[in-house]
C-alpha cells in the first residue's frame, strides 16, 4: 500500500467576494481535491486588511493574519493564491513568494497587463510556476487552451467580449431601449457595475485582459500601454436603434488581430457593430464569450460566466490543482513564450469597416461632396441611407475595409465641410466576415 503524500499548504492573499469562495471550494470539496492532485490540500493562512471585518464565509481566527509577507514566505507553504488584485503590494508579495521558492496562483490581470515581465522573469529565475486562468474571463477555460491546447497551432486573431458589466449595460440598451445611465444604474443595483464604473465602462479592465490574450496567443509581449482603449459612455440609445435598425448589435470588443504580412499584431478594446448573425451577438447580459481563429483549428468559442465569486474561484482552484500536480510530480507547467517578438502596430494600421453618421444640410450635391471626402482618402463607401428632416438630412454611411488612419483623415475633413453640421457617431464594423 502506497504512503500517503504529506499535505500542500495554501497560503491565500484576500479573502473578499472571490477569495472567501476559494475557502469554500477548498473545504467543501477537500476529499476530491485531494484525490485529483493525489495529496490533500490545505489552508496554511489568510491574509486580509482588517481581522475584525465581516467576510462572507467563516475563517478560523487563527488562520487569518494582516502580515501578508510573512505569510509568503513562511516555510510551510507550498502555494500562494493571490486574489487582492491592484499592482501593489501584490507584485511585492508575488515576488516575495516566488523568491522563497512558492508557485504561484493569480487572478490578477492589471498587475499581469502592467508588469507580466518582471512576475514571469521571478518565475523562471527561481524555478516556480505561475498560473493565472482567472484573471481573464473568470471560469471560461481560455488561457490553458491558448496556451497548451493551441501550441502547435498559429492564431491568427482573437475577438471577444471580457467585461461583463459593458456587456450588461449594453445588451439592456439593445433589448429595452434604455439610455446608458440607465442601463449603468440598473447594472449597479444588480451588483455587476461598482459604484466607480470607469474600470469597465473606459475600457481599462478589457485592455489588461486583450493585453494578457494577445501576449499568450502571439508568443510576444504585450502591456496594457500597447493597447489602443476606447470605453462606452459615449454610446447612445440612437446608435444602439440605428444598429439594431441595420441588423447588428454594439459591443464592447477585445480584438487582437495579426497583421496581413503576419510581421506584427494590433490589439484594440473599442465599441463595434456586429452582425446579429454572429455567435457574439447572441452573448447576453455579464456573460463573456471570446472567438479564436487559428490556421489548422479552425475558429473556436469560449463562452460563460466571466466573473462573480464562484465562477472565478472556479478557475483559481483549477489553477491550484495544476500547480499542485506539478509541485507532486517535481515538474513546472509552461513559461512565458515571447519567441516570436511581434511589435504592436499602431491603431492607424487597423483595418476595419465603419458606419458613420452625419448630421447634413438637405439640398442637392450633399451627397456628392461626402462622397468626394471618402474616396479623397481611399475609403470605399458600400452602403449610403439618408432620411431627411425639414432643412436637415441624416447620412448613414458604411464603408468598406480602411485603414484606422485613414477614416480618422475622413472624418477630419469632414467636420471641416460647411454642409456638415454635426459629425453624429463613427462606430466600428466587426465580424462581418464570420460566418
Amino acid at each position: 500500500m502506497s504512503k500517503a503524500k504529506p499535505a500542500l499548504r495554501v497560503a491565500l492573499l484576500g479573502c473578499g467576494v472571490v477569495g472567501a469562495q476559494v475557502v469554500r471550494l477548498l473545504r467543501e470539496q477537500a476529499d476530491d481535491l485531494a484525490a485529483r492532485v493525489g495529496a490533500p490540500l490545505e489552508l496554511a493562512g489568510v491574509a486580509v486588511r482588517r481581522l475584525g471585518r465581516k467576510r462572507d464565509i467563516d475563517v478560523d481566527p487563527a488562520l487569518l493574519t494582516t502580515d501578508a509577507e510573512a505569510l509568503v514566505t513562511r516555510d510551510d507553504v507550498d502555494i500562494v493564491v493571490e486574489v487582492i488584485g491592484g499592482i501593489e503590494p501584490a507584485r511585492s508579495l508575488i515576488l516575495a513568494a516566488m523568491a522563497h521558492g512558492k508557485s504561484v496562483v493569480s487572478a490578477n490581470k492589471a498587475l499581469l497587463a502592467e508588469d507580466g515581465a518582471t512576475i514571469h522573469r521571478a518565475a523562471r529565475e527561481n524555478g516556480a510556476d505561475l498560473y493565472f486562468e482567472a484573471s481573464v474571463a473568470g471560469a471560461i477555460p481560455l488561457l490553458r487552451p491558448l496556451r497548451e491546447s493551441l501550441a502547435g497551432d498559429r492564431v491568427r486573431r482573437v475577438l471577444g467580449i471580457v467585461n461583463g458589466t459593458t456587456n450588461y449595460i449594453l445588451d439592456k440598451m439593445d433589448s429595452t431601449g434604455a439610455s446608458f445611465n440607465d442601463a449603468l444604474e440598473e447594472a449597479q443595483a444588480l451588483g455587476y457595475a461598482e459604484a466607480d464604473p470607469t474600470a469597465d465602462v473606459e475600457g481599462f479592465d478589457a485592455a489588461a485582459k486583450a493585453a494578457i490574450l494577445a501576449g499568450i496567443a502571439f508568443h510576444s509581449r504585450v502591456t496594457a500601454a500597447d493597447v489602443h482603449r476606447e470605453g462606452i459612455t459615449e454610446i447612445t440609445a440612437a446608435d444602439v436603434a440605428s444598429a439594431k435598425g441595420m441588423g447588428y448589435v454594439i459591443k464592447l470588443l477585445a480584438i487582437c488581430a495579426r497583421s496581413d504580412d503576419g510581421r506584427s499584431v494590433g490589439v484594440r478594446v473599442h465599441p463595434a457593430m456586429i452582425p446579429r448573425s454572429h455567435p457574439l451577438a447572441g452573448v447576453r447580459e455579464a456573460y463573456n464569450a471570446v472567438f479564436v481563429e487559428a490556421e489548422s483549428a479552425g475558429r473556436l468559442m469560449f463562452y460563460g460566466a466571466g466573473a462573480g465569486g464562484a465562477p472565478t474561484a472556479s478557475a483559481v482552484l483549477g489553477d491550484i490543482v495544476a500547480v499542485a500536480r506539478n509541485r507532486i510530480a517535481g515538474t513546472r507547467g509552461p513559461e512565458e513564450s515571447t519567441y516570436a517578438d511581434l511589435k504592436v502596430h499602431p491603431m492607424g494600421d487597423s483595418v476595419t469597416r465603419y458606419h458613420v453618421s452625419l448630421d447634413v444640410a438637405d439640398k442637392p450635391g450633399v451627397l456628392a461632396r461626402v462622397a468626394d471626402i471618402f474616396a479623397r482618402h481611399d475609403v470605399s463607401i458600400q452602403t449610403v441611407r439618408q432620411e431627411g428632416r425639414g432643412d436637415d438630412a441624416q447620412l448613414v454611411l458604411v464603408t468598406h475595409r480602411a485603414s484606422d488612419a485613414a477614416l480618422s483623415g475622413t472624418i477630419k475633413d469632414l467636420r471641416d465641410l460647411n454642409i456638415v453640421r454635426a459629425v453624429a457617431s463613427v462606430m466600428r464594423v466587426e465580424g462581418d466576415d464570420t460566418p
